[in-house]
């Protein structure tokens, strides 16, 4: 039976409103119609959509709550994740996102005006275009984590409101030790396993890079 209803975020995240609730509902539905005219998400990925993309998203909100007030840009977003899932959950954080494929832009903006996100909006632009200061930069392993850093090094605002300092929080699977030790970073990882018993989550982490 195809994973078509949101309750896997229920299950982990039981204190939403009733319109984060009918947000999320809708994602399937506009996913399943958009991916159908521009591949965003692997065809048979579709319809693991809430575990696999939505709730996978959402991992960085175990460890960081982004507070009212805050921006958050994502880099490299393709149709939309991290950053959609996040814009419903957090209404009151701005997210700006970002990717240098513009027909994956035309989606996130389509599916965030049908879900009237009002804290969330979309640019064809390479990381290294924008020019603002944000509080955070997510990212769902797009590259590299040596090669991501400078695409995003000094894009953060000086003060930080958040309990933990201003930084990265990449999401990113597999064995990372070398990664992390070729990019230099100081980077803490947080197995994203201990908060979600799915077996797709075993190998998935939070990567964080305090700025």
């Amino acid at each position: 039976m195809p994973d078509v209803k949101p309750d896997i975020i229920l299950k982990y995240f039981p204190n939403l409103t009733e319109k984060q609730l009918a947000q999320f509902s809708q994602l399937f539905e506009l996913y399943s119609f958009w991916n159908a005219q521009i591949n965003v998400i692997s065809r048979k990925d579709i319809e693991e959509l809430y575990e696999r993309h939505v709730l996978h998203s959402l991992g960085i909100a175990k460890i960081c709550t982004f507070k009212a007030g805050e921006s958050v840009l994502d880099v490299g977003t393709g149709g939309g994740f991290p950053g959609i899932p996040l814009a419903i959950l957090f209404p009151e954080t701005q997210f700006y996102l970002v990717d240098s494929i513009g027909k994956k832009i035309k989606v996130v903006k389509e599916v965030a005006a049908a879900l009237g996100l009002e804290n969330l909006r979309a640019d064809h632009l390479r990381a290294e275009q924008v020019k603002e200061k944000f509080n955070f930069v997510v990212s769902r392993a797009v590259t590299r984590l040596g090669e991501f850093y400078p695409w995003i090094q000094g894009k953060f605002k000086k003060e930080s409101l958040n309990a933990i300092p201003n930084g990265i929080l990449y999401l990113k699977g597999g064995d990372l030790a070398e990664e992390i030790k070729e990019s230099k970073l100081k980077a803490e990882l947080y197995p994203l396993s201990a908060y979600f018993e799915e077996d797709f989550f075993e190998t998935k982490y939070v990567v964080y890079v305090a700025q």
